[in-house]
């Protein structure tokens, strides 16, 4: 499980907060001997707009929606761990000339302008993890260098805490899903599993091997992609579009063929995106089998999604289950509500599962 310290600090007893473009979610994990077990899952909408490209927009709106959130909830820790996503954060996997840690970031904040699109480092917060000697280049290391810029991340930390609210830690979505993957998966050394996390506005690609990230990507399209697409083909409103689409999702009785055919022709710059994805990690990374693709996110119970993916790129393809190794308060949820919940609550889960001193 990965950790940025530069990009946080430390609490002791923590909620996952999942803050998306559409939604909020919060999950509460708990811990004993026997291993992990959800106690508390709320979600509440968040109206578009109020998060555009990553940024905050509308910080008012957020803070009065996490506020609704956690009297919902009745979370009794105000300490969370969120996440940045897309254009707020950068991830890159760079080459280095073997060495320690601590001349490695010396390195970085001296010569930051050659591996971060930043003119200022006083701008910046930014961490990397040492993943270990290259497999190409003999006297090389591979690091995973993640950044963003401070004014993007003390404004979610700021809404969460006028919010009354503490950020234990930023972590970022892609290694969310990770650390959910990890938990909840059985892997080998050589196994490569694509994530795929459909939000409402983005899409994050995380390739994973033996269940660390070795590659990600982002883009731009996601449930409202379909939504808006789906509107222009029925000729309803955008509200309405939305309707039918969570509804078909939602499993509420097996939509039609015409439907079907809908959703999946309104998806299709979408599935395209994810195929040129994987195309080009599979160009980038030759030889390396990918034995699955996990699908998560609000979107990927979208009815025919993962049989379409399993088709064009010739991978099976299922939603993902967050819960697959993590019990749950049977007073509280039933399987019905576990499975409808899983897709939506992969993020959340992986920033629940953090704990202060992970790496």
């Amino acid at each position: 499980m990965r950790t940025f310290k530069n990009l946080f600090s430390g609490k002791k007893k923590i909620a996952g907060l999942d803050i998306g473009s559409s939604s909020l979610k919060l999950i509460e994990i708990s811990e004993n001997s026997e291993g992990y077990t959800l106690n508390n899952y709320s979600q509440v909408p968040l109206p578009r707009g109020v998060i555009a490209d990553g940024h905050l927009v509308q910080p008012g709106v957020l803070i009065d929606r996490l506020k609704h959130l956690f009297k919902q909830s009745r979370c009794q820790t105000k300490n969370v761990v969120t996440s940045l996503s897309g254009y707020s954060v950068i991830v890159k996997k760079i080459g280095f000339p073997s060495m320690d840690e601590a001349s490695l970031r010396d390195l970085i904040s001296d010569e930051v302008e050659k591996y971060l699109p930043f003119g200022d480092m006083k701008e910046v917060n930014f961490d990397f993890q040492i993943l270990g000697g290259s497999d190409v280049n003999p006297g090389q290391m591979d690091v995973l260098l993640v950044a963003s810029k401070k004014e993007v991340i003390e404004s979610y930390v700021g809404a969460v805490r006028k919010a009354g609210l503490e950020v234990a830690i930023v972590d970022v979505d892609s290694f969310a899903l990770e650390t959910m993957y990890e938990e909840n998966y059985d892997f080998a050394l050589d196994d490569v599993v694509v994530l795929v996390n459909i939000g409402a506005s983005m899409t994050n690609i995380n390739v994973l091997k033996a269940g660390g990230s070795i590659f990600t990507r982002d883009f731009s399209m996601g449930g409202y992609t379909v939504t808006e697409n789906l509107q222009e083909k029925l000729k309803v409103s955008f509200e309405e579009a939305e309707r039918v689409k969570l509804g078909a999702a939602k499993g509420n009785g097996q939509p039609d063929n015409n439907l079907r055919e809908d959703l999946t022709s309104c998806a299709e710059p979408l599935l395209l995106e994810v195929e040129r994805s994987v195309d080009y990690f599979k160009s980038t990374y030759p030889g390396k089998y990918i034995k699955q693709v996990l699908l998560c996110g609000g979107s990927a119970k979208l009815a025919g999604l993962d049989r379409a993916l399993t088709e064009r790129l010739n991978i099976d393809a299922e939603i993902v289950n967050p819960f697959k190794k993590i019990s749950y308060d049977r007073k509280v949820f039933s399987p019905a509500d576990i499975e409808n919940i899983g897709p939506q609550a992969a993020v959340g889960v992986g920033l629940a599962l953090r704990r202060i001193g992970d790496k």
